[in-house]
C-alpha cells in the first residue's frame, strides 16, 4: 500500500510507540496492518544518501508490531539505484527488530525507465522472484519468535520450548508428525488402518477447527501434540504424539496432564482409546491412573478412562 494512502501524519502520538498506547485512530488502523503481516517489501528511493521522511515516520509509529518479521527493499534512483537509502534504512529496521533480507532489487531510473514505465528486464524480474522467496524462507524461520512474544503461549519442558493452541494454520505441521509418529502404532497393531497415517492436510484442518489441541513447539519444530473435546460429561482425550527422537523425556506425560486441564467442572472422566496391541502405550495410561472400560471406540481400539469425580 502506498504510503500516502495511510495518510500518517508527522508522529502525533504521546506516548512512546513501544508502550502500545495510541490514541489517535490513523495510528491504530495502521498497527493492525502491521501486525497482521508476516513480512514486508518496502519500494523507497533515494533523497540525499538516505530514505524518504515518510519512510522513516511510518516505521516511527510502531514498535512490537514490527519485531521478528522479515523485511525486503526494492529501492530505485539514479547514480546508486536507490542503494544508499536501503543502508539507511537497515540501520533503523535493526533497532525495530525487523530483520532485514539480503536479497533486494536496485532499479536505475534513467536505465530502466521509458516514457515514465520500467522497461521489460528478465534480470530484474529473476532478482524479485529471488527477494519474494527468501521473504517467504525468513518470514517462516522468525515464526517461533514472533509466536512466543504473542500472549497465549506457556513455557514447556524443555529449555526454549513453548506450548501454544494449534489451528487450522498449523495443519501441514501435524500431518508430518502424525505420519512420523504413528508408524509404529501400525506395526504394533499389524495394521495400516489408521487414521492418523492417511489424514491430508485438508482433513487435519477440518479437525483443528473442532478440537481443542495443543501442540509444544521448539524452534520452530512441532514435538507434540494432544488434542480434547468435552463430550457430555466426558473428556476425550486423543491424538497424544511426540516425536520419535525425544521419547522417554516425559514429553508424553507433560502433555497428557496439560490435556487433563481442559476437564471442566461437571467432567467425570477423561476417556482415551488406543490400539489393542499397543502395550507400551497402554502401560503408559495404567500408570497414570487410566483403566480399561467398555466404550464405543473404532474398530481395533480399546477404550482407557481416568475418573475425574467418585462415582
Amino acid at each position: 500500500m502506498p504510503l500516502g494512502e495511510l495518510n500518517l501524519p508527522f508522529l502525533d502520538e504521546e506516548e512512546h510507540p513501544s508502550s502500545g498506547v495510541y490514541r489517535h485512530e490513523h495510528t491504530r488502523r495502521w498497527s493492525a496492518m502491521v501486525e497482521a503481516a508476516d513480512g514486508f517489501i518496502a519500494v523507497t528511493p533515494e533523497y540525499n544518501y538516505g530514505m524518504p521522511a515518510t519512510l522513516k515516520n511510518a516505521l516511527d509509529y510502531l514498535s512490537a508490531e514490527w519485531a521478528w518479521k522479515p523485511i525486503g527493499f526494492v529501492s530505485y534512483g539514479n547514480t546508486s539505484a536507490g542503494t544508499r537509502s536501503v543502508q539507511h534504512a537497515k540501520q533503523v529496521v535493526t533497532t525495530l527488530r525487523l530483520v532485514p533480507l539480503g536479497a533486494t532489487v536496485a532499479i536505475r531510473i534513467g536505465d530502466s525507465v521509458q516514457q515514465g514505465r520500467l522497461r521489460p528486464d528478465a534480470t530484474r524480474d529473476a532478482a524479485a522472484v529471488a527477494l519474494l522467496d527468501e521473504l517467504v524462507r525468513v518470514a517462516h524461520c522468525l515464526r517461533p519468535m514472533r509466536v512466543r512474544a504473542q500472549a497465549g503461549t506457556l513455557p514447556g519442558p524443555l529449555p526454549g520450548s513453548y506450548l501454544r493452541r494449534l489451528t487450522p494454520h498449523d495443519a501441514p505441521e501435524v500431518t508430518v508428525l502424525q505420519r512420523c509418529c504413528w508408524v509404529e502404532e501400525a506395526v504394533a497393531n499389524d495394521s495400516l488402518d489408521i487414521p492418523p497415517l492417511h489424514e491430508s492436510p485438508e482433513e487435519v484442518r477440518e479437525w483443528l477447527a473442532d478440537w481443542q489441541t495443543s501442540g509444544l513447539w521448539l524452534d520452530g519444530r512441532l514435538l507434540g501434540m494432544v488434542r480434547t473435546r468435552l463430550v457430555g460429561t466426558d473428556l476425550h482425550l486423543g491424538r497424544l504424539a511426540v516425536v520419535p527422537d525425544l521419547r522417554g523425556r516425559g514429553l508424553g506425560r507433560w502433555l497428557l496432564r496439560t490435556g487433563e486441564l481442559a476437564a471442566g467442572q461437571d467432567s467425570r472422566r477423561v476417556l482415551l482409546f488406543t490400539g489393542a496391541k499397543s502395550q507400551h502405550n497402554i502401560d503408559f495410561y495404567q500408570r497414570e491412573g487410566y483403566r480399561t472400560v467398555p466404550a464405543d471406540g473404532p474398530d481395533g481400539t480399546i477404550s482407557l478412562a481416568k475418573d475425574l469425580i467418585p462415582a
